[in-house]
């Protein structure tokens, strides 16, 4: 699955200083700083033609900024470029001064200030890089990707195979739906931005998508002179991973997501490598899930919801999420349960996503047997119009439909329709992240706002964090209590404010090792 490697694995990249201050301010300038990495000429003619073609841009560019502090003066540093004060943005800057990796490229989630980052000038700090190390194939991780390789970089992202097969669904599909969300704000008229422009196109993912190569778990790779790397299970969706750096003997772990421990589908996270420096996600760093059956609360749920003659909205992640919610949907079924409710999974990714499971039967617990029955609980809906046919019927019924946090995505449209109603009920099944659609709608919102509109919210809305694929705060302590040895240092990172900072505490006091919550566009010493 993997392409031939396109850069000798031991080559050392000697870089240009590193050029602190505000990033430039147009793609021209981002390009011209891309153009550096010695393209050929018809190849920096094409990247420039189509730079310049999108003047709508740099009005979304001027707002968009990270501030990148000065780096510490020698020695190895991680520069935290995302993911610091909230869960989304995933990347991570690795520099010596002489050798730079990125770890993760993903998007901004949430509340605009956020979103408008992913619209930033390429980082010349970035724009030079030769490898990103990608932990799994969430857009939080890997939805930058396709941006990156619009603004011409053109280096090697490494993953493991399972990553890189959702990938394909998951860039592509962020792609068209960049492009039919641009498309449907510029007829209806209602984005501040005239056109309104999409971040990046299929087109773009398909470019990403021809940069990846594969690296199996357990397998040292080398990166460059004396810099290697492996991949361990991190649990949480098929393909995840956490990332082991071997950087000139100094060793660096970067958790990734981490999954949840005695999960009904996919495997426990692996032990975590002897690191001198840990970067670990804070999610849930303050929470701690239910310890239900995770199956029973779904279906008293839908059962309650059905009973009163309303529809079940499940908005959900297309990769991981819907597949176990799948799962217990089909124990439920074999239970006898949910007998008269229709089950509707609106969601083309998804469908493909599930297909993955059985391609993929060592990341996971199920058989077979099992994987089959859980691909095969709903009723498929691929088309637009049967979507559209979908949301129009009255009928009770289970709609499951991406994204997971209600904030795009075919969902959007079941929402508009059913959220007045009281019959009804919207159900999520995991982490809403500040400023989305699905924080509001948890945090008890009367209204929301879809397409320009304010709908209002009479329906039920649960959320069953139990179904959550990211480890509690019990289970990060217990991930980190697995070292086989303190490291000199944690950054805990990838989460609100209040949750990195409670898992921080915690972890000085429970295992007495010096903890940072990083701000973004800060530098962390590995030295």
């Amino acid at each position: 699955m993997g392409a031939a490697p396109r850069v000798p694995g031991g080559r050392r990249r000697c870089l240009r200083p590193l050029r602190i201050g505000p990033r430039r301010p147009s793609l021209k300038g981002c390009a011209a700083s891309i153009i550096t990495r010695g393209k050929p000429p018809m190849h920096r003619n094409r990247k420039k033609q189509r730079l310049h073609g999108n003047f709508g841009t740099a009005a979304l560019e001027r707002e968009a900024r990270i501030d990148l502090a000065e780096r510490p003066a020698g020695g190895l540093a991680v520069a935290f470029l995302g993911a610091s004060g909230t869960v989304t943005g995933s990347r991570y800057l690795l520099d010596d001064g002489q050798t730079r990796i990125v770890v993760d490229s993903g998007l901004f989630q949430g509340a605009k200030d956020l979103r408008r980052l992913n619209w930033a000038p390429l980082a010349p700090e970035v724009a030079d890089v030769e490898q990103v190390l990608l932990t799994h194939a969430h857009l939080d991780h890997s939805g930058a990707l396709p941006r990156m390789a619009r603004l011409g970089w053109d280096g090697t992202v490494l993953s493991t195979p399972a990553t890189a097969a959702l990938c394909q669904l998951l860039l592509a599909d962020s792609g068209r739906i960049q492009e039919k969300d641009a498309e449907f704000a510029n007829r209806h008229g209602f984005s501040r931005h005239d056109p309104a422009l999409p971040l990046y196109t299929e087109a773009d993912a398909r470019l990403a998508l021809r940069l990846f190569e594969t690296i199996g778990f357990g397998e040292w790779r080398s990166l460059a002179d004396g810099i290697r790397t492996r991949y361990h299970r991190a649990g949480h969706i098929l393909g995840a991973a956490s990332i082991e750096i071997d950087w000139k003997g100094r060793s660096v772990l970067f958790s990734g997501d981490i999954g949840r421990y005695d999960d009904a589908v996919i495997k426990d996270p692996e032990p975590p490598a002897r690191a001198d420096y840990v970067i670990v996600e804070s999610t849930y760093g303050d929470r701690r899930h239910d310890r239900v059956d995770p199956s029973r609360a779904l279906g008293d749920h839908i059962e309650r919801c059905i009973r009163r003659g309303g529809t079940v909205v499940i908005p959900a992640f297309a990769v991981g999420r819907v597949q176990s919610l799948l799962y217990h949907l089909s124990r439920l079924r074999a239970d006898g349960r949910l007998r008269d409710a229709p089950i509707y999974l609106d969601s083309p990714m998804a469908i493909d996503a599930s297909g993955l499971m059985c391609d993929f039967m060592d990341e996971h617990r199920l058989s077979r047997a099992a994987c089959e029955a859980a691909c095969g609980v709903a009723h498929y809906v691929r088309e637009v119009e049967e979507s559209k046919a979908l949301t129009a019927d009255a009928t009770p019924k289970v709609i499951i439909s991406a994204s997971g946090m209600a904030t795009g995505g075919r969902v959007v449209h079941h929402l508009k329709r059913f959220a007045p109603d009281e019959r009804n009920l919207i159900l999520f099944s995991g982490f809403q992240a500040a400023g989305t659609r699905g924080a509001a709608l948890v945090s008890g919102a009367r209204t929301i706002k879809i397409h320009g509109e304010h709908v209002p919210v009479h329906a039920e809305v649960a959320n069953l964090t139990m179904l959550s694929a990211h480890a509690d705060s019990d289970e990060l302590m217990r991930w980190l209590g697995a070292m086989q040895a303190a490291p000199r240092h944690v950054y805990v990172t990838h989460g609100e404010p209040a949750g990195a900072q409670v898992l921080a505490k915690r972890i000085g006091e429970e295992h007495g090792w010096p903890c940072t919550v990083p701000t973004l566009g800060s530098w962390g010493r590995l030295a």
